[in-house]
């Protein structure tokens, strides 16, 4: 089966907690804080693999978890960093996020792709002992790993493009400059998903591929060629295949223009795109009818060769005019990432303030909320620490501006706590 898109959510793994810990040995009357740190949570990675040639891996898998990491223990001992998580896929795969619809990795190299970045691990007691704070009893919490729904979608690298309607030779013509052995037939659509080879000549090499045929209203859906036109976004070259006997009763030129406005519905970059038109099946066409062609896309200003690729007369010819044509033309195309990473929530300081119906307020912090619920609120350099960090951020003034009064009811999250100056 040919996937060539996925849907899937990927789920970056959190960082362990700090531990708090007091050291405790025998004739040592005061160890001191020792808690160690939590362990970072795995990153995953998107990583090229040759050895595939479709999605169909993430077509009914649709979620992927990296490990948390392991939280510190005592004896200052850190927690273990969490393995990366390495999700392989086919060369070309672009994934993009979901909400956003922007590209975030072009998986097209031999390195992995960071697609979530995970979570850190939070800080043990020890690294919170100070000469005037010597008992701190609160360590940090690990941070969420980062969780994005993304899709993939499977853009083939190749240097050439087949295109053309069903049944014109493209893959008769892959079969013949090539040691790709795609499924020949004398019906439409006997080529159901895109069918890549090698091809030699002299001292260089390309890469061919023959996409399913194209019809009228291809790029809105109709017929086969829809689901493939992304597939020729990446080609260097399009080799433009014309049945140009009318050997099903159609006008080889109205259908040269029919396949080149769908390119164009579709992307009129892949419409500007280099083409060399090849008018195939000379071994049956007469020569006014290969002479009309040869006139009117000389007139179009287009290279055109014939060939019969059933008797594989002028095929060389093709795969030299390729060569030749490449030779000329700028790299494969890899997609820039765009992609702008939201701000991780451990430096996000926003807050706000607000009364609630009954009169109380109301303090929306979710970095305060972790800040508390790594507090001891029962010690008193606990209890410190988070008002310290209560007064930093501004939230104080912000309350004292909007006139709270003593003993007014304040809401963190779950905590409830009453103001007193």
């Amino acid at each position: 089966m040919f996937v060539d898109k996925a849907r899937i959510k990927l789920t970056a793994g959190k960082g362990g907690d700090g531990a708090v810990s007091f050291h405790r040995e025998k004739y040592v009357a005061a160890g001191g804080p020792d808690g160690g740190d939590g362990g970072d949570g795995g990153s995953i990675y998107l990583l090229a693999d040759d050895h595939l040639s479709t999605l169909a891996d993430y077509k009914y898998r649709h979620k992927y978890v990296a490990a948390n990491g392991e939280n510190g223990r005592g004896n200052r001992c850190h927690g273990k960093s969490a393995d990366d998580l390495i999700l392989k896929v086919p060369r070309g795969t672009v994934v993009r996020e979901m909400e956003s619809g922007q590209i975030m990795a072009d998986v097209s190299g031999d390195e992995p792709v960071l697609i979530c970045k995970g979570g850190r691990g939070g800080f043990g007691n020890a690294k919170f002992a100070t000469p005037t704070r010597q008992i701190p009893r609160f360590a940090k919490t690990g941070t969420q790993g980062e969780s994005f729904e993304v899709s993939l979608e499977l853009k083939l690298i190749a240097d050439v493009g087949f295109i053309g309607y069903p049944n014109v030779g493209k893959s008769t013509l892959l079969s013949v400059i090539s040691n790709a052995r795609p499924k020949i037939a004398n019906y439409h659509f006997t080529t159901l998903s895109p069918n890549l080879g090698v091809v030699s000549f002299k001292d260089t090499s390309f890469v061919a591929a023959d996409i399913p045929g194209l019809i009228e209203g291809a790029s809105k859906g109709i017929g086969l060629g829809h689901d493939f036109l992304r597939h020729i976004e990446r080609c260097r070259l399009l080799v433009h295949l014309v049945d140009v006997s009318g050997s099903e009763g159609r006008d080889p030129i109205a259908d040269f223009e029919q396949i080149n406005a769908e390119l164009k519905a579709f992307s009129p970059d892949l419409a500007s795109r280099r083409q060399i038109v090849v008018g195939n099946k000379t071994d049956i066409a007469d020569p006014e009818q290969v002479e009309r062609f040869r006139a009117y896309m000389d007139e179009k200003g287009y290279d055109c060769l014939f060939m019969s690729a059933a008797t594989t007369q002028g095929t060389q010819d093709v795969v030299a005019a390729c060569a030749e044509a490449l030779s000329q033309l700028p790299p494969v195309r890899h997609y820039e990432p765009d992609f702008v990473r939201p701000e991780k929530k451990g430096r996000d300081r926003d807050f706000t303030v607000q009364r609630n119906a009954d009169g109380e307020w109301e303090i929306v912090a979710p970095w305060l909320e972790r800040i508390l619920m790594q507090s001891n609120i029962d010690d008193y350099e606990s209890l410190m620490y988070f008002q310290n960090a209560l007064a930093d951020s501004g939230i104080l003034d912000r309350l004292e501006e909007l006139k709270v009064a003593e003993g007014d009811t304040i809401h963190i999250g779950d905590y409830q706590f009453d103001y007193i100056t």
